[in-house]
């Protein structure tokens, strides 16, 4: 059973990151010396999702449009907010977005534990708070797959489902 009243993280307009909580001080957002920014690595993510090195692990990109996102532990997924009338509504969709999602190709993310969901355009430093969702994944191997799919005449809604591996 999905809860409703879940909470949320907005971008401003750029691609939300999840990155994990050992490696936030390595990740300078849209700050930093180098020529390109951690965010304009972020933003150059071609698809739904993509892999960032981030101190001496990864970040997961969530790409395309930056979609209010909220995580599901019951079912392991990013829900990204494209268009329904509530909230209550896109979560009603949950189970058949879920069913019939035309998944892309997956990817491997090896995470060491809880990871930070928030705007890419943030340094990790500032993640605290609001602006920002924890997220207590268990350390190891996971495969990411990531759809857009319209369960409802006026719900559409983006999933990135984590699915553990064996490690």
């Amino acid at each position: 059973m999905v809860r409703h009243r879940v909470r949320w993280v907005e971008s401003g307009g750029g691609p939300l990151i999840a990155v994990p909580e050992t490696v936030l001080p390595f990740w300078a957002g849209a700050d930093g010396d180098e020529t390109a920014s951690d965010y304009d690595r972020a933003c150059e993510i071609d698809g739904l999702v993509g892999l960032l090195p981030v101190g001496d692990s990864a970040a997961l990109v969530l790409g395309d449009e930056p979609a209010t996102t909220t995580y599901l532990p019951d079912q392991g997924t990013f829900v990204r907010w494209s268009a329904a009338r509530s909230e209550a509504d896109l979560l009603a969709g949950l189970p058949a977005a879920l069913a019939g999602a035309e998944w892309g190709a997956e990817v491997r993310w090896k995470v060491p534990g809880p990871v930070f969901l928030f705007d890419s355009a943030r340094p990790g430093t500032e993640t605290r708070g609001a602006a920002s969702l924890r997220i207590p994944l268990t350390p190891g191997p996971y495969a990411v797959r990531a759809a857009w799919t319209r369960p409802g005449a006026e719900t559409w809604l983006g999933l990135v489902q984590l699915r553990p591996l064996a490690a």
